[in-house]
């Protein structure tokens, strides 16, 4: 009796159609003699249906193609079951695609995924959500939400919001951040909590992020004019403290001046106040080259 893969869609992330990517994985799927099934995410209901499916059919390797959210989406679904994800990076933000060294072809992808080399990854909870990769208030959180109600998709439309997030971007907030048994207040453009290193734009913004040790890291980006993010995109992370500082945790409270806009893992999730954070270690195994 042939195995099952089960293969997850995002069908609107990126702005990409997925028909190619259904096809080359259901061809290779064929191929190594195992039975495909597709699930299209929808936003309504993804968790437990996803659950439905994977009881259903046991399959031996789910494949996700999509970004950041979808990855997250599926994770939770499925955290408590012992099971190798792959990944097809197919979004609009794939940063945990870029800091896997996954942006391949699909043919690469597809032959990474169904390997047993694996990366058992960490899972922040902030407030209560997941995060696999990258969150934060401020600044980047404004641009995606500028960029999740624009008309125009994929890179281009992160762009033009880039330039429209920096020039009409809002005051800096004050923050009060207990970590580590200390309290320290601070002013910030930008505060990001970070399981990995980069930015699904191949932004280094956590040099020394790992996302398999058990911590996550605090960047605080006390200033962000356009030489510290020149600096920033160029790949010279600023090592003035008065610029920037980095807190390494496994847990941590922020208390915010203002209501301010926050981001977990490239989707908006509206103005915040406080954040409570802690790490979940070695949560989700992911197959990486």
């Amino acid at each position: 009796m042939k195995k099952y893969v089960l293969l997850i869609v995002n069908p609107i992330s990126g702005g990409l159609e997925k028909s190619d990517i259904i096809q080359e994985t259901a061809a290779f799927v064929e191929k190594i003699g195992r039975k495909l099934v597709i699930y299209e995410t929808s936003g309504k209901k993804d968790i437990p249906n996803i659950q439905e499916l994977f009881t259903k059919f046991n399959p031996e390797r789910v494949i996700i193609a999509g970004g950041d959210g979808t990855i997250k989406v599926v994770a939770e679904a499925l955290e408590n079951e012992d099971i190798i994800f792959g990944i097809l990076p197919a979004g609009s933000a794939n940063g945990l695609a870029t800091d896997l060294n996954l942006l391949k072809t699909i043919h690469e992808c597809l032959q990474i995924a169904f390997k047993d080399y694996f990366i058992a990854i960490d899972m922040i909870e902030i407030n209560g959500a997941n995060s696999l990769h990258l969150s934060d208030l401020g600044l980047n959180a404004e641009l995606i939400k500028n960029y999740e109600n624009s008309a125009v998709r994929g890179k281009i439309g992160y762009a033009l919001q880039a330039v429209t997030t920096l020039i009409e971007r809002e005051d800096p907030f004050t923050a009060v951040i207990h970590v580590n048994g200390t309290t320290i207040e601070c002013v910030a453009q930008m505060i990001v909590i970070a399981n990995s290193k980069k930015y699904g734009t191949g932004v280094v913004i956590n040099p020394s992020g790992l996302m398999d040790d058990g911590k996550f890291e605090l960047i605080i980006l006390k200033n962000l004019d356009l030489v510290v993010l020149g600096k920033i995109i160029s790949g010279n992370m600023p090592i003035d403290v008065n610029d920037i500082q980095i807190i390494s945790s496994n847990k941590a409270n922020i208390a915010v001046s203002r209501p301010v806009n926050f981001q977990i893992d490239g989707e908006y999730r509206g103005l915040q106040t406080e954040l409570n954070i802690n790490i979940s270690p070695k949560k989700i195994k992911i197959a990486i080259p």
